[in-house]
């Protein structure tokens, strides 16, 4: 039997809950639906993914977690992000201004301040604040408006 393989959407999906895990403190969410079943778990090792499609709920097979793991791992060989760099918190949409038309929280140049907000990453629906972690001067925006960003993904460059 072959493992099943989630399409761009649901494991957009399984990576936000993943996130909320990890913004928690949470073991486990599980999510179920007539077509659809998710359950996302955190171990010692980290969180462990389960999902099925269908009205058969199926966990994934052990041995795709190495591939997974190997899969992760080579995004970082690709290159280290750049020094200064503020990471995102947790996947979702970056916005660059409070609102559409508005202009944005920071421009290249800009001297910050620690607890600033430099940008909002939206998650679920809910709009959560980056807020720089020190003061300085932003070098670089590594990110557009309304774009996807990942969990760990280079955003801001501060020196």
């Amino acid at each position: 039997m072959s493992a099943y393989k989630p399409n761009a959407m649901e494991a957009a999906w399984i990576r936000e809950l993943a996130a909320i895990l990890d913004q928690t403190g949470l073991t486990e969410i599980e999510i179920e639906k007539p077509d659809f079943r998710v359950r996302v778990a955190r171990s010692a090792a980290g969180p462990a993914i389960a999902y099925a499609a269908g009205p058969a709920p199926a966990a994934a097979p052990a041995a795709a977690r190495p591939a997974d793991a190997k899969a992760a791992a080579e995004p970082a060989s690709a290159g280290a992000p750049p020094a200064g760099a503020i990471n995102s918190p947790m996947v979702g949409t970056i916005y660059l201004s409070p609102s559409p038309g508005a202009e944005p929280f920071v421009k290249v140049g800009d001297k910050i301040a620690q607890g600033q907000t430099l940008m909002i990453v939206e998650a679920m629906k809910t709009m959560n604040p980056i807020a720089a972690p020190k003061a300085g001067v932003v070098k670089q925006i590594l990110v557009r408006d309304a774009q996807p960003v990942e969990f760990g993904e280079p955003l801001i460059v501060v020196e």
